[in-house]
């Protein structure tokens, strides 16, 4: 066990200090005494015993006024080397020093107690705004606890600081600095509670060689005690804020996920109703032309409804992180070839555009997922798009190894305080409440495009409106093969 160091050899030291002081001064005054009176002499005097004063405390500097006041009366009063005083002035002369030097030493004393007393507070204010400020930045209950110890740990100087939580076992909730067993055998010194309204958060045990704290350092730790408290309580007011949060945007998710997929599926579901439904009456005499119409109807609204479920499927695995595009070389027109063959009669009541050069290089994709990319985002442009304007698709390669592709039409904008929100889950601003559709085909774009290494945005355009979304034309650190490479792979 360590022992503290014994102050005596220093309280000791300091008086003798102080007579040598005065001890020199007497030296020099004697050798200049024919040429001083007395009363100069005592003036002179002072001056040491000020300087022991500020220099080693009041004590010290008590001891310094006595010895210069017998050192001035026997040296420099008549007669010489005694301690009788004859004449009334001379011991005027030694009272009024007397006076003078006690008065002096209590002034430097309260400046010096002053001066330590305001160094310790702003001191202490500086380590509280240091504790304040970094506990402002945390919002982890460990973290707090530990930044709390290691300033304890520092600002009273202690040899071991440890932080428990209320109720931690096993070790858990527990921080313990420096870490290891404690250097010092026994209780702890000094315990605080870390309480706040709610209760008994936790506490602080400190240990330390140099013994017990005094009130004042009892203080600094009661405050620090209670700092950690006040940021124990934000922390986990800030975590039931988050938990609140979250809960409630699971809720309005679930709720729009509920009243989308119920309208997407009320109205194929009713049309493939009334077809099945007319097509089952036998007495009812059909041409041929309308069994195919009602057929029709019902191959169209089966896909709708499989094009909805897969959109589900499709936004759970992305959400999961599970969504790993089987990435191939493929070409991005053969793609977008595909997509507006299956999609030729959505395009009835538009012009379509599109300009994808069998020149581009090969891009390395999942053809699936990059076909639902661009399905995805041409019947977005047909939702909005006023009949008869022009939709269109272009691509062209970036010099920095990138390739870009262009989806616009000829729509109404987007307001800017919601652009970088179309991308989001059932999201929709133009139209909302007169267009079908979940609200999840654009945020399955994104997952697709940021899963193969791209970005996609979309901006407003000058009479309309554009997505846009840029690919990787490198995979795996290898460029695009020749159109021939990629057939025979």
């Amino acid at each position: 066990m360590r022992r503290p160091t014994s102050p005596s050899r220093s309280y000791l030291l300091r008086p003798l200090l102080a007579l040598v002081a005065i001890a020199g001064a007497t030296a020099v005054l004697a050798w200049l005494r024919g040429s001083l009176t007395t009363a100069t002499v005592a003036i002179l005097y002072l001056l040491p015993v000020g300087l022991s004063t500020s220099l080693w405390g009041l004590g010290p500097g008590v001891v310094a006024a006595v010895a210069a006041f017998l050192a001035l009366n026997f040296f420099f009063i008549e007669p010489y080397y005694t301690l009788t005083v004859h004449h009334t002035q001379d011991l005027l002369v030694l009272i009024v020093f007397l006076i003078v030097a006690g008065v002096l030493n209590q002034l430097v004393g309260r400046a010096q107690l002053g001066q330590a007393l305001a160094t310790a507070n702003e001191r202490e204010a500086t380590r509280l705004y240091e504790l304040s400020a970094g506990l402002a930045a945390l919002n982890d209950e460990g973290s707090i606890l530990r930044l709390l110890g290691e300033q304890v740990l520092h600002a009273l100087e202690a040899d071991q600081v440890e932080v428990q939580m209320a109720g931690a076992q096993n070790g858990e909730g527990r921080w313990r600095l420096p870490e290891g067993p404690s250097p010092l055998d026994g209780p702890p010194h000094a315990v605080a509670p870390v309480q706040s309204s709610k209760g008994r958060l936790g506490e602080i045990r400190l240990w330390r060689a140099a013994g017990p704290l005094t009130e004042a350092q009892m203080r600094l730790l009661r405050t620090y005690a209670g700092q950690g408290a006040l940021a124990l309580d934000r922390a986990r007011l800030r975590e039931a804020e988050t938990r609140a949060k979250v809960s409630e945007e699971s809720d309005r998710l679930k709720s729009a996920l509920l009243s989308s997929v119920s309208h997407e599926l009320r109205s194929p579901l009713a049309t493939i109703k009334a077809a099945v439904t007319s097509l089952s009456h036998e007495d009812v005499s059909w041409n041929s032309e309308a069994r195919r119409d009602l057929l029709a109807a019902v191959e169209e609204e089966t896909d709708h409804l499989n094009r909805l479920v897969g959109n589900l499927l499709d936004m759970s695995r992305i959400e999961a992180g599970a969504l790993k595009p089987d990435r191939k070389w493929n070409a991005l027109g053969e793609i977008v070839e595909g997509v507006v063959r299956r999609m030729g009669a959505a395009f009835a009541g538009h012009r379509l555009e599109v300009d994808v050069s069998d020149e581009l290089p090969l891009v390395a994709v999942d053809y699936v997922q990059m076909d639902q990319v661009f399905t995805n985002l041409l019947s977005n442009c047909l939702k909005y798009a006023p009949p008869g304007t022009v939709v269109a698709v272009r691509a062209h390669p970036l010099a920095d190894g990138w390739l870009e592709v262009e989806v616009t039409n000829q729509g109404p904008p987007v307001p800017a305080e919601h652009i970088e929100r179309i991308f989001d889950k059932f999201y929709r601003v133009t139209n909302a409440d007169r267009v079908t559709g979940t609200g999840l085909g654009l945020s399955i774009c994104r997952g697709i495009i940021e899963a193969h290494g791209g970005r996609i945005w979309a901006e407003n355009r000058p009479g309309g409106f554009a997505f846009r979304f840029r690919l990787p034309t490198t995979f795996e650190g290898h460029p695009p093969p020749a159109p021939m490479e990629a057939e025979a792979e």
